[in-house]
């Protein structure tokens, strides 16, 4: 029905469908073309980071802290890593549900953790940068709240529910 409904608007306006769909793939390539420095940067910082070790030393320093709110130290890593890659929380919430299983408290967390925050590095790092923006000022901070409130949300959520 959508489609129909496309070509039926397009018709009546006497717009040629066919070479807008074409211009409009084209335009779409080039973006994604276009993209793939900032994608291949933030992968590798995302690489390094765990690779190098720092990621583990960051958790084991904030451990106590992240005990005295409910949150395990297990799930720290996807705390950190979902804002800046998608791909890299979904290997490390699959992990986690391999290591502890889907219905623990940890699979559940970790679940509901990756469903209420959202990759805000990356979003910012590529549409910021595909459209040229140079300073993103608030938007960080509001992401990263976002995020923040998320995590928060879900140790209070399934704290609640399932302990």
């Amino acid at each position: 029905m959508l489609l129909l409904a496309v070509i039926l608007h397009a018709a009546l306006k006497q717009v040629p469908a066919y070479d807008s769909f074409v211009e409009g793939g084209k335009d779409g390539f080039q973006m994604a073309v276009s993209l793939i420095p900032y994608l291949v940067g933030m992968l590798t910082a995302v690489s390094v980071f765990r690779a190098s070790g720092a990621m583990d030393l960051l958790i084991q320093a904030i451990a106590p802290a992240l005990a005295l709110v409910g949150m395990p130290a297990e799930i720290a890593p996807l705390a950190m890593i979902r804002p800046i890659s998608g791909t890299g929380a979904l290997g490390m919430m699959s992990s986690l549900l391999e290591e502890y299983g889907p219905d623990s408290f940890i699979g559940r967390l970790a679940s509901t953790m990756q469903g209420s925050t959202d990759t805000t590095l990356y979003v910012i790092t590529i549409y910021f940068g595909a459209a040229g923006v140079k300073h993103i000022g608030d938007a960080l901070k509001v992401g990263l709240a976002a995020d923040a409130a998320g995590v928060a949300a879900s140790v209070f959520i399934v704290s609640m529910i399932f302990l």
